[in-house]
């Protein structure tokens, strides 16, 4: 990740930032140990209670103290800028397994290459313009009339089609709802609600999955299959707390469910699972 963020980051703030970090996990747990250890030493009831609001307070204070602290560096810190715009592709630099599939790094490269490409390509342009390599009228009689440049293809489907393959898709996965919407005209959209943050990790996790399959199913030529193969594999995750690990066979670790499906086979994986 080393090439695409920029120096854009203030590195000082940011070593302050994860020591304050580390601050602020200590004050927590230090609360949830006042909570645990409740009222003791003292003889009196008042005068244990009195001992623990007190304790109480000055923990939630450095809780406080410390947050403050974490957001005044947090702003300091700076947001690193995209070099590429890779859009959605920069998700695969999150798969820790880049020893078996480099696919971000090869990205990268082969954007590298893409850009120098253009770059050169627009010098030879450049020079042959200059250079005039239009045949001679005393040759030919008038100038050669240059090719017509090859116009872009797009893949442009009837709307009676789209909704012939939504409408078999959505019989297909009764258990899924489905919907497509036409804001712009003649323009489908599937509306899957994939994007909206959830408050629970494992969820967020399969969020994050979710992305990664649609960066992984892409057959433009046939866009039914495509859409029919990312749903099939989102349905694998109706049983996402029944199934167990294919790998380790236990169906909790770190108290997460196996939250990855194989692209092929669908099958279930913890995320450490399935780097072996």
């Amino acid at each position: 990740m080393a090439d695409v963020l920029s120096v854009g980051v203030n590195l000082e703030a940011f070593a302050q930032a994860i020591s304050a970090i580390q601050a602020l996990r200590s004050s927590v747990s230090r609360v949830f140990d006042c909570l645990k250890d409740g009222m003791r030493n003292k003889e009196t009831l008042e005068g244990r209670e009195k001992a623990f609001i007190a304790h109480f307070q000055d923990n939630l204070h450095s809780v406080n103290r410390d947050l403050n602290e974490l957001e005044r560096l947090s702003n300091l810190v700076g947001k690193p800028s995209e070099n590429h715009p890779l859009h959605n592709s920069g998700l695969l630099s999150l798969d820790p397994v880049q020893d078996k599939t480099p696919l971000y790094s090869q990205l990268l490269q082969a954007y590298k290459w893409s850009n120098k490409l253009q770059y050169h390509a627009g010098l030879a342009s450049g020079l042959l313009n200059q250079q005039s390599l239009k045949r001679s009228a005393n040759q030919m009689g008038v100038s050669a009339k240059r090719r017509p440049k090859a116009q872009p293809t797009t893949l442009v489907l009837p709307p009676q089609y789209v909704d012939d393959v939504i409408s078999r898709i959505d019989r297909m996965f009764p258990e899924m709802t489905i919907h497509l919407s036409r804001p712009n005209g003649t323009s489908a959209m599937l509306l899957l609600d994939i994007w909206s943050k959830s408050n629970y990790q494992v969820f967020q996790k399969v969020t994050d999955h979710a992305t990664t399959a649609l960066l992984h199913y892409q057959l433009p030529q046939m866009p039914d299959v495509v859409v029919r193969s990312f749903m099939t594999w989102l349905r694998s995750y109706i049983k996402l707390f029944q199934a167990p690990c294919q790998r380790c066979g236990k169906f909790l670790q770190d108290g997460l469910p196996p939250t990855w499906r194989d692209f092929r086979t669908l099958e279930a994986f913890h995320d450490t699972c399935r780097q072996w």
